[in-house]
């Protein structure tokens, strides 16, 4: 095989330096036409960016700030904006130089490309230094700045408790719907949700009619207007009002309505409240659904709430064939502790109730009730007794009187576990408490129960309240998050009519109790109630169904470190 030389390779000498090279339009070699021509001309080696250290964000110009992470895709291209001359090279590699965290600085190695003479191009790779500095986002700022706020959500429920709100609150926490608010005041009848832009609060408002059944409607107050340019500054409110119906309220509804729904029996009793209302009639199961739009167009209100339920001995049923998730049951019942034996010491109370229930203490009760499914002879169950009750009620006095049941029965009752003091093994969040907020003055718990004074003994039993019906209801249950106990307290907690006492807190902790510590309850327990068992069925808070890492709770996305505010 013969060699075959490869073509020959022409050299000349470089201009400046006189190395052989191989021939360009400089005739420069790459030393030589680096010192020549500088392509990082125009760049400045040295920039600063603006961070804020509340909401740990950048300014990514010209004015939007957005939050990133040390060494970061998006820190290295909000860097890269603030650099002047990069449009008149091509950049091909740029990264993260490291320095000190406490620095305050910022290296970032970059290599550019330039064509400096005909079909030349040249590469380069030089650092930049830019210099973190400190500042306020306008954000921030208006939270600095007391009783400064673009938008307000008032959220009112004319009821006379607060388990609506308690129950809101936990739906707020699950969806994170707190993370725009700067800040949350307790007024009667509601909570005000405050604002820094008028997005967040149109959000909160979508956000409430997805989970309860409102209507609202907005205003806007002019702040200042600017004749020149257009321009003006408003401040909006929206006005949202939550239907004065709860779960488990026994209602009347309109005679017109009540055709209108399939021809429902109009005495009926709510058993859910989502974006619309669940009633129910006890007699016959029929179940229909009430939109909000239904219910402003005839609006109504409860005959009867939770605390007008009365406990009931369940003498004998027979359960009828089911129908969907209910089971009818022809009930015969009594008024709880009937037929007990009574101490002299009970005789003059003994003697109101008979002279208050006209002798129906001693009566038995024969009632329909969609509860077959679970109660059985023995048992306790909560209603209404209907006899002789007076409601101040048109549409309730227009119904036939002669065909009005004696009660309607709502819910099973658990006496004898909630006589004894046992600790849950759960626990809720709460919005935590703004230190120094004015006008607070209770030491209640989270968003709710921050005015005090009166009012403060009623949220702690409508707190109480709101915690059995979690564990009772596990269709509830489910739309909420419950947190695993981590054993910090060492007393036990009020799980019944016995209560127990809570500790002392801190002005401005978070409360995250799960019984009221305020509510007076007898401690004795009569004789013979010691030896009884706890129901069998009685519904108990499964592990799998409680999650970790309970924390403290604030209304930004990340709590702080050290306290809340």
């Amino acid at each position: 095989m013969e060699f075959v030389p490869g073509p020959a390779v022409h050299r000349v000498l470089c201009a400046d330096c006189g190395d052989p090279i191989v021939p360009n339009s400089a005739n420069l070699c790459v030393n030589c036409l680096r010192n020549t021509v500088d392509i990082t001309e125009g760049i400045p080696k040295q920039a600063s960016v603006s961070f804020c250290r509340n909401c740990e964000r950048f300014l990514a110009p010209p004015t939007q700030w957005m939050i990133a992470r040390p060494e970061s895709q998006e820190l290295l291209a909000i860097c890269l904006k603030k650099l002047k001359g990069l449009n008149r090279v091509r950049l091909t590699d740029a990264h993260f130089i490291w320095t000190e965290p406490h620095s305050k600085r910022l290296r970032i190695s970059m290599t550019i490309q330039k064509e400096v003479l005909t079909s030349t191009i040249l590469e380069q790779v030089f650092e930049i230094e830019y210099l973190v500095q400190y500042g306020q986002c306008p954000d921030c700022t208006k939270l600095a700045a007391k009783n400064t706020w673009k938008a307000l959500v008032q959220v009112r429920q004319k009821v006379p408790h607060k388990r609506t709100f308690l129950y809101l609150e936990q739906l707020i926490l699950k969806n994170g719907a707190q993370k725009d608010t700067i800040s949350v005041k307790e007024v009667k009848d509601g909570l005000d949700f405050f604002y820094s832009q008028r997005s967040h609060a149109l959000k909160m408002v979508e956000f409430l009619s997805s989970v309860v059944p409102i209507r609202s409607k907005s205003s806007e107050r002019l702040l200042s207007a600017d004749t020149h340019t257009n321009t003006a500054n408003f401040k909006y409110t929206y006005s949202v009002e939550i239907i004065p119906i709860c779960k488990d309220d026994l209602i009347c509804l309109p005679l017109k309505l009540a055709r209108s729904l399939g021809n429902i029996n109009p005495l009926v009793v709510c058993t859910r409240v989502g974006n619309s209302l669940h009633v129910l009639d006890p007699a016959t199961l029929q179940s229909v659904e009430i939109t909000s739009a239904v219910y402003w167009r005839t609006p109504f209100e409860a005959l009867a709430s939770v605390s007008d339920l009365r406990e009931f001995t369940v003498l004998d049923t027979e359960p009828g064939a089911p129908r969907g998730r209910w089971v009818p049951a022809d009930a015969q019942v009594a008024l709880s502790g009937a037929f007990r034996s009574h101490t002299a010491a009970d005789a003059d109370t003994d003697d109101d109730a008979m002279d208050f229930d006209g002798g129906a203490a001693s009566q038995i009760f024969h009632a329909r009730t969609h509860l077959g499914a679970i109660l059985q002879p023995g048992d306790a169950a909560l209603g209404y007794l209907l006899r002789n009750a007076n409601f101040n009620s048109d549409d309730f006095a227009r119904l036939p009187q002669d065909r009005l049941p004696d009660l309607v029965l709502v819910k099973k009752a658990y006496p004898n576990r909630r006589k004894k003091s046992r600790a849950r093994n759960w626990r809720l969040r709460s919005i935590a408490k703004e230190a120094g907020e004015e006008g607070e003055t209770g030491g209640a718990r989270g968003v709710v129960g921050r005015l005090g004074g009166r009012d403060q003994k009623k949220v702690e039993e409508d707190y109480e309240i709101f915690l059995r019906e979690l564990e009772e209801d596990p269709e509830l249950r489910s739309t909420v998050n419950l947190y695993k106990s981590d054993g910090m307290r060492t007393e036990k907690a009020g799980s019944g009519l016995a209560g127990g006492k809570t500790r002392k807190r801190a002005q401005f902790a978070m409360d995250v109790d799960d019984a009221p510590a305020s509510v007076e309850v007898p401690e004795t327990v009569a004789e013979g109630e010691e030896d009884e068992e706890d129901e069998p069925d009685f519904p108990e808070v499964k592990l799998d169904e409680l999650l970790e890492h309970f924390d403290e709770m604030t209304l930004g996305n990340e709590p702080p470190p050290e306290e809340e505010l």
